[in-house]
């Protein structure tokens, strides 16, 4: 299996809520060229608590790329994207806003707060694995992103 320009496992955190979207992600990374570690948070407190490795995440890998949908319980998508681009620690990671919602706003405030990239989550099975198949190609093989560093 492929490294891609990391030379070691892909370490990916995915902030999501929905466990088919989930499952869909894990099925398309299945099939990806690159070697993977998808973990998965279920809100941003959770996400953010993975980032500055706080109990149970004590001992983690920072993620090379985080996956993080906007709407989630305890604290969403959007506050979290804050919170990480406001902490010289974490503002490097490239963050792809992968969410159900199309609306204007919501993208606008992605950008204005940093967010990498914003993709709308297709409805269609097949679709959804191109896109995944497509930020894993693009993030982790096409650009060329400075080497992990540990908080």
């Amino acid at each position: 299996m492929n490294t891609g320009q990391f030379g070691r496992q892909i370490e990916i955190l995915m902030a999501e809520d929905n466990p088919d979207d989930v499952e869909l992600t894990l099925e398309a990374l299945h099939h990806a060229k690159v070697g993977n570690n998808l973990t998965v948070v279920k809100d941003g407190i959770d996400l953010l608590s993975f980032l500055r490795g706080e109990s149970q995440y004590e001992g983690r890998k920072l993620p090379d790329l985080i996956l993080l949908d906007l709407n989630m319980p305890r604290m969403d998508g959007r506050e979290a994207l804050t919170e990480i681009k406001a902490a010289p620690e974490f503002k490097h990671i490239p963050v792809v806003v992968l969410t159900t919602s199309s609306a204007e706003d919501d993208i606008v405030k992605a950008y204005m707060h940093h967010a990498n990239c914003y993709i709308t989550k297709p409805v269609d099975f097949n679709q959804f694995v191109e896109v995944v198949q497509s930020i894993e190609d693009f993030w982790l093989t096409v650009v060329k992103l400075p080497a992990r560093q540990m908080a």
